[in-house]
């Protein structure tokens, strides 16, 4: 078995009152923890990327929009499925080795994937495997930057979830480029190793600070004062199941995942077919969505910091609300309207992976975070699940992604109904 949490953070040499990062006391070096988290996540994000494979894949395997979809699904639902697996592996592996081993695991989809020959064969390579990699070190960085910030979590979290969003910023174009000149079976090796090199040199520096490490209070940065939820503990995972504050997270969190799943699953496409814009420019606009999608996420972090989660998760769905709307009544040369729309539905996407975590770690105990968010993120699989496999129905049924954007649209409103009923804070001193 591996080393303790406290055991691992001794190792790798952080000890005592003067605990050190890097070669720096700790307070100035564990700002180095976030960047380095940013590039992990900037690796595991590129599945986002999906929608620039779906129609070089659609031509060459004669697939329809549900089949292409598939591998996408498939990674986002395996991804949630392996989180709970890797809160209860963190404890035991400790941060480092757990990373190793989900970098490890999604560098292998990446080769699988790049020999396939068949949509099932991608589908349990790039779906299965590269999602079971990313699920397994997805919560590491996460739960390094939590216990390194306790008096800002919201944000630190925030700003390494920045480079899950900020991915296919750089993944989407150059993807994109690859497949153009090497092919999509060179594409997806060359991905896969570069993505193994860059997890292995974070992975070594992850670590957790000593039991009960705390920085020195500073009277100039407290945030204001917020009421929360925190309600008794649940003793075990049958209760934190059974608990409201679980259940109401777990269903906002599924909602806000099910709509801006589908949109990123659905933005390449829906700007070839219904905007009429040309493949490179395509590629282009979804690196623009990235900027909102990570950008939303230290804003919402931020604002997990000092609002209530019933207004933030509230501020989530209006997003998608108003860009469900524009989309209703978008029509070919509306390319203004699909980048205005496509970039709330991205930013509403962004701020739920800050939310969720920042929710969790206020309504349940920090000690065991890891564990329990980990619960709390199969949400997110169960919204990627439903709503990519949705969309694409709709599309083969109607001929047309425009049917879509209405019921995003009622899928919303409903959601701010339910963030205000099941959110809402307990009363506490």
């Amino acid at each position: 078995m591996g080393p303790s949490l406290p055991q691992a953070a001794s190792l790798a040499g952080v000890q005592g009152d003067g605990a050190q990062l890097f070669g720096l006391p700790a307070l100035r070096g564990r700002w180095l923890l976030l960047p380095l988290g940013i590039v992990a996540h900037l690796c595991m994000g590129t599945v986002y990327s999906w929608s620039v494979f779906r129609q070089p894949l659609e031509q060459a395997l004669g697939l329809g929009a549900t089949e292409s979809m598939l591998p996408y699904t498939a990674a986002l639902l395996c991804f949630a499925l392996l989180m709970p697996v890797g809160g209860q592996l963190l404890p035991r592996l400790g941060p480092r080795r757990l990373m190793l081993l989900g970098g490890g695991v999604m560098a292998l989809g990446y080769l699988v994937a790049s020999r396939s020959q068949s949509i099932g064969q991608l589908v349990v390579g790039y779906g299965v495997i590269v999602g079971s990699g990313v699920g397994l070190a997805y919560g590491v960085p996460l739960a390094v930057a939590a216990r390194w910030f306790p008096e800002r979590q919201g944000l630190a979290m925030g700003l390494v979830v920045l480079g899950f969003g900020l991915s296919p910023l750089i993944t989407a174009p150059l993807a994109y480029r690859l497949i153009a000149s090497q092919g999509l079976a060179a594409t997806l090796q060359l991905l896969g190793l570069a993505f193994l090199a860059l997890m292995v040199a974070v992975a070594l520096a992850m670590v957790l600070p000593p039991p009960g490490w705390q920085p020195p209070p500073n009277p100039r940065r407290q945030l204001p004062a917020v009421i929360v939820a925190r309600a008794p503990q649940p003793a075990t995972t049958a209760a934190l199941l059974r608990s409201r504050s679980f259940c109401g997270l777990w269903l906002c969190y599924s909602l806000g995942a099910l709509l801006g799943l589908s949109a990123i699953g659905i933005s390449s496409p829906v700007g070839l077919e219904m905007i009429a814009i040309d493949p490179a420019l395509a590629a282009s606009c979804i690196s623009l969505f990235a900027v909102f999608n990570g950008v939303s996420r230290p804003l919402f972090g931020w604002l997990s910091d000092r609002l209530r989660p019933s207004r933030v998760a509230s501020l989530a769905y209006l997003l998608v609300l108003v860009g469900s709307l524009m989309m209703a009544g978008a029509g070919e040369g509306d390319l203004l309207t699909y980048l205005v729309a496509f970039s709330l539905f991205w930013a509403s996407l962004g701020g739920w992976l800050a939310i969720a975590p920042a929710a969790t770690l206020r309504c349940f105990d920090p000690e065991r975070y890891a564990q329990t968010y980990g619960l709390v993120f199969t949400a997110y699989g169960a919204g990627a699940l439903l709503g990519t496999l949705i969309t694409g129905q709709l599309r083969d049924w109607l001929g047309s992604y425009s049917g879509a954007f209405l019921p995003m649209a009622v899928v919303a409103g409903v959601g701010i109904v339910l963030a205000n009923l099941l959110l809402r804070p307990a009363r506490q001193s």
